[in-house]
This record gives C-alpha cells, sequence and structure tokens, in this order.
C-alpha cells in the first residue's frame, strides 16, 4: 500500500483482512466504475467487492513484470494474485478512489446510479421520457450519473456534434427526433471508443499499459478554434454550459 488516501469505505488493513485467499470470480463495469467480484471459499465468508472510481487519471494495469518502470511511477495500491502477477491501482493525479463494499453496501450505492446508455432496455422511447424529465442543459443531463451513467465531457461533447444537437439546448425542450438522433450518435460514440481502447491525450492508459486510440476519431473534444469537419466553420470552446470545456459547432449544432 503505497498511497492509502485512495481507499474508501475501510482501511488498508481491512482490505488485506478481507481480500487474502479470495479468488477474483469477475471483473465488470458499472456506470464509470470497475467492480472487481470475489469470492471466499469459507462458507461463512463475505463476498467483497473492490469498487473503483478511477475519475481523471486511474486505471488497474496488470503486471506481470514487463510493465515499463515508468508506468509503475504513480502507483497507489498493489493487489497480489497467486500466480505471481500483480494488479496495481495507478494514479497520476490520486483524484480516484478504491472502495471495499459488502454486497449490501454495493445495493445501496448502485441505488443511486441512472440506466446504462448501451442497456439494451433503453430505447428511444425511454431516452425521449428521460430528456423530458430534465431542465438542465442537454450536456449537463448526459453527464449526470443519475439520470445516465458512464458518459464523460469527451463523449458527451462528441455526441452532441455527432447528432447536431447545441449542448446548451434544455434537455426538455428536445424533441423525439432529437432523441433519437442522439441516442444513436450517443451509443456510436461509446462502441467505437470503447473499440478503440478510450482516449489518451496526457495520462490514460489501459489495463495492459497501452494508450488509447479514440483521440484520432475526436470531431469536437479538443478542437476549439479549428475547422468543423462537417462545415467547416470554426468550432467555439466555452465552459459556459456546465463548467466544463465544451466545444461544438454554432451553424451545424441548433
Amino acid at each position: 500500500m503505497r498511497r492509502a488516501d485512495v481507499l474508501r469505505e475501510h482501511d488498508a488493513a481491512a482490505f488485506h483482512e478481507a481480500l487474502a485467499g479470495t479468488t477474483v470470480r469477475r471483473v465488470w463495469r458499472r456506470a464509470k466504475l470497475i467492480v472487481v467480484d470475489t469470492v471466499r471459499d469459507h462458507p461463512h465468508g463475505i463476498d467483497w467487492r473492490i469498487v473503483v472510481q478511477p475519475r481523471f487519471t486511474g486505471g488497474l494495469l496488470i503486471d506481470d513484470g514487463s510493465v515499463p518502470e515508468p508506468e509503475r511511477a504513480y502507483v497507489a495500491v498493489t493487489f497480489h494474485l497467486a500466480d505471481g502477477r500483480v494488479v496495481h491501482y495507478r494514479d497520476v493525479r490520486r483524484l480516484g478512489t478504491v472502495a471495499l463494499m459488502t454486497p449490501l453496501r454495493w445495493s445501496e450505492y448502485e441505488g443511486g446510479l441512472g440506466i446504462e446508455p448501451l442497456d439494451p432496455g433503453l430505447g428511444a422511447a425511454e431516452f425521449s421520457a428521460l430528456l423530458r424529465s430534465s431542465r438542465m442543459a442537454v450536456k449537463a443531463f448526459l453527464m449526470d450519473q443519475r439520470k445516465l451513467v458512464g458518459i464523460g465531457n469527451i463523449y458527451a461533447n462528441e455526441a452532441l456534434w455527432r447528432s447536431g444537437i447545441d449542448p446548451s439546448r434544455e434537455a426538455r425542450d428536445l424533441s423525439d427526433a432529437d432523441a433519437v438522433q442522439l441516442l444513436a450518435a450517443l451509443q456510436d460514440v461509446l462502441r467505437a471508443s470503447i473499440a478503440a481502447r478510450g482516449t489518451s491525450f496526457r495520462d490514460y492508459r489501459d489495463a495492459r499499459g497501452e494508450r488509447g486510440g479514440f483521440v484520432a476519431q475526436l470531431a469536437a473534444y479538443g478542437r476549439a478554434g479549428e475547422p468543423c469537419q462537417r462545415c467547416d466553420r470554426r468550432l467555439v470552446g466555452t465552459h459556459a454550459v456546465d463548467g466544463r470545456s465544451t466545444v461544438f459547432c454554432p451553424t451545424c449544432q441548433r
């Protein structure tokens, strides 16, 4: 344990006591969280969940000894596996967290999260109803984890550009046709980003220590002042919509 300040719910000693001798049953994602399910052979043991919230620069790194030393410079927590490998939680800015939760605690925590944008149960009608329930700017709505989960600033910018929707429009003012376009654009962006292993500008690395390649497909985020790929007008950058960097085309996005 190098940086115990990233731990939540329990301290380092409790982490060690709870997880020693357990088996990793499943690693999955919920919202912006990495969830590691563990199981203990003892019939009266607790099947703990490790819940990682990476935020801006955090992530899990699987290390079999071949990870370059510079990539280990920002390791905060290390989990040792029985086969000799280790799993690091690496975080350049140390803004992320690593929590240990019982199934009951996880259920309470997850109860405050919205629906996944790639959930097969989220159709255009359901998405349109969610939009109509909010007075927020549509970009802020997309990033509100109580409504819709897993969408960060980069992908909100990209989905709104692809769908031709002004980020500052109130979510409730979008038509059913707008909702269809936005949901399709959002799902396309997320699938393309997953296929490219994410977006690396500076610090982000995937579980193998490799950079994500979606940056080459960005049409809006990080391109303020450059020509719009659709109409050639100059893209505008602002922080006025939700306090985050918003880049959009004032001609194409209505």
